[in-house]
């Protein structure tokens, strides 16, 4: 959730948010005393991983399929070029030495956004606290995986940081130990090795452990073969009748997790953790609440989208801010290690989550381990696949489409009005792998029309991708090089011409920048426009009002053809404006109900432009302002509104002022 502010309505919320952060253990961000990845050896001595795998399975006699599988399920056996991820896990086998990567920055410590999004109940913002730094021994040992394998191999923690070779070895010298403590044999039979994979997960929990350890087996039961970030090929033969042995978690001590009553699927491990609804006076002594607002959906209200955010912050400390009654909260919370999940807000609740009241009443948020500023600090493979697990069972219980005008990052939420367009968050931000979360849900982005389907799908090679970002540090530091799933829109069809310019952003008429956290000229991975032109190497597609320029190869596209519905200003009309929410027209509100302005945002389809249809909806507002839920209503107009793909944002336009198309027509 970067650049956001989790707002509270006192000074007595402030306070005890401060507290609660200090009080919490210490987030992480990248590579505080880490080896940069720039000066890092992902292979030892040039020697093909592939062999490196075989090296340490007949050294520490740990079949060579688990260690590929377990190295799989952390890290796709890249290396990241020695660079931590956001939990501090280095190499293949995602080693982890949390002490290199602790920091002092806050969730939500940054921006203007106000996090409910809603006039009604306007929330002030805090006072950023800064966390204390946890010692060695708070530190679970899921996070202290590295000197753990530095030991067992007499390997220097530098070199099982940035040698593929000695990390790989480790993480065998690491199930090796597992194995052996649980009195197994060192058995060539992978199926023998089920607690040992469940052990090196470094889950506290029974649940979280046998997940994991099944995860690694459907990985290798169903085999896996890519080309690494080192350009190493690796394959993992499939193993299709590999049976497990799971009794063995039952003599590992691990503690049996309170599931409650959570909802999600059945092959991911979960537990309920609950956001606080309570009530409590604030310092004038007035009735106030947090963290969300009872409902009922999808009975009150449908339930259209999912929003997909990065916590900032360590697992420890965000699960200790979401159970702060004064601060905000989102549905679940996942973690980088082992993928387990946490859920703290029911889904029939409205959480406080995106910052566009709008669109907190209609979805669902999903928090992630991680930066958006940091993207040598990669998510984990186990948890991109228990949240794409996720993702797939509240898309099909809820009826939710599975494509990036419903599956959204909170970056492509728009602001209620134009004052809060500034302040609206940029995360999960341009370094989040849609190609690779699509394809885990079983939506990979391909060609779907010929060249004249008159749309695009945004889909650049990820690793190959890597536009120049600044921010990652000081505003003006560059950013490390990396895979991204954002293409930059220019002007013109030339590299140097000046980037898109958005007004919402920039009301004075400043041109867009490389910022990591500027979106306004900025394509996603998914998103579909419709195409405007074409010159050589460059397509234009209509983005923000304007004809936006994108280099797009024939030999190397950044774009796919496709094909669908789009909106066009109705007959006669020369612009149409663009809302930043669907809410009913000011007759649709009863007594007692304040009536929120249908009020344009400073953005405009003009005629002859189109922009793809994602959804239809009725104008609708939640008004839940209290914390008895006597007074809570649902109203709604007959004003219907058509979500679009505006910008690298949605926007809502009235189906009353616009006409559908075929595209390409």
């Amino acid at each position: 959730m970067r650049g956001s502010t989790a707002r509270t309505p006192s000074a007595r919320r402030r306070t005890i948010r401060t507290a609660g952060a200090l009080a919490s253990a210490g987030l992480l961000v990248p590579l505080l005393g880490a080896a940069p990845s720039s000066g890092a050896e992902p292979q030892a001595s040039g020697t093909r991983l592939q062999d490196v795998f075989a090296s340490a399975s007949e050294e520490y006699r740990v079949p060579q399929s688990v260690l590929l599988g377990v190295s799989y399920l952390q890290s796709r056996w890249d290396a990241h070029g020695g660079a931590a991820s956001v939990t501090g896990g280095y190499g293949p086998m995602h080693l982890t030495d949390a002490r290199t990567a602790l920091a002092s920055a806050p969730h939500h410590s940054e921006g203007e956004e106000d996090p409910r999004g809603d006039t009604s109940r306007p929330m002030p913002p805090p006072e950023a606290g800064i966390p204390a730094v946890p010692s060695e021994a708070e530190l679970p040992a899921r996070l202290k995986t590295l000197p753990r394998a530095a030991e067992l191999t007499g390997l220097p923690a530098e070199e099982l940081r940035t040698d593929s070779a000695a990390n790989v070895a480790g993480g065998a010298a690491l199930l090796a130990a597992a194995q052996k403590k649980l009195g197994k044999p060192l058995s060539s039979d992978p199926a023998d090795w089920y607690g040992a994979i469940a052990r090196f997960s470094g889950a506290d929990d029974e649940a979280t452990a046998a997940t994991y350890a099944n995860e690694v087996f459907a990985v290798i039961r169903d085999g896996e073969r890519r080309t690494t970030d080192a350009g190493q090929r690796v394959v993992l033969a499939p193993q299709p009748g590999l049976r497990t042995d799971a009794a063995q978690l039952r003599s590992m001590g691990l503690r049996k997790a309170a599931p409650g009553d959570t909802e999600c699927p059945k092959t991911v491990s979960c537990e309920w953790i609950p956001a606080p609804y309570e009530e409590f006076k604030d310092p004038g002594g007035n009735p106030d609440y947090g963290n969300h607002d009872k409902a009922d959906r999808p009975k009150s209200q449908s339930i259209d989208s999912i929003i997909v955010h990065d916590t900032e912050g360590r697992w420890e400390g965000v699960l200790n801010m979401v159970q702060d009654p004064t601060y905000v909260s989102w549905q679940y919370t996942l973690r980088s290690t082992d993928g387990h999940i946490a859920q703290h807000v029911k889904a029939k609740d409205v959480a406080w989550h995106a910052g566009n009241w709008y669109v907190n009443a209609k979805s669902i948020g999903l928090e992630h381990e991680g930066f958006l500023t940091a993207p040598d600090t990669w998510y984990t493979e186990a948890m991109y696949r228990t949240s794409a697990r996720l993702v797939k069972y509240l898309a099909k219980k809820y009826d939710i489409p599975l494509d990036r005008q419903h599956i959204l990052g909170h970056d492509n939420v728009q602001g209620t009005v134009s004052s809060t367009i500034r302040g609206m968050h940029t995360d999960p931000g341009p370094y989040w792998d849609w190609q690779h979360y699509f394809t885990l849900l079983g939506k990979p982005f391909h060609r779907t029309a010929g060249p004249y389907g008159g749309l695009v799908t945004v889909a650049p090679e990820y690793s190959e991708n890597q536009p120049t970002y600044t921010g990652c540090g000081k505003p003006a530091d560059t950013c490390v090089p990396h895979g991204s799933a954002a293409v930059r829109v220019h002007t013109e069809p030339r590299d140097d011409a000046p980037l898109i310019k958005d007004i919402g952003k920039r009301p004075g008429g400043q041109d867009s920048t490389i910022d990591v956290n500027d979106v306004g000229a900025r394509l996603s991975t998914g998103q579909q426009y419709a195409v405007a032109d074409r010159r050589g190497d460059w397509t234009a597609v209509w983005y923000l009002g304007q004809k936006a320029w994108f280099k797009n190869p024939r030999k190397q596209p950044t774009a796919l053809d496709a094909k669908g519905f789009v909106v066009t200003p109705k007959e006669g009309a020369t612009e149409v404006p663009v809302y930043g929410r669907a809410y009913p027209e000011k007759e649709a509100y009863p007594a007692g109900v304040p009536v929120q302005a249908v009020s344009p945002l400073p953005y405009k389809i003009l005629a002859g432009q189109q922009y793809v249809i994602g959804d239809k909806v009725p104008g609708e507002y939640y008004y839940a302002s209290t914390f008895d839920t006597a007074g809570h209503k649902v109203v709604r107009g007959k004003d219907m509104y058509y979500v679009v793909q505006y910008g690298h944002r949605i926007g809502y336009v009235r189906a009353a002022d616009v006409r559908v198309v075929r595209s390409g027509s």
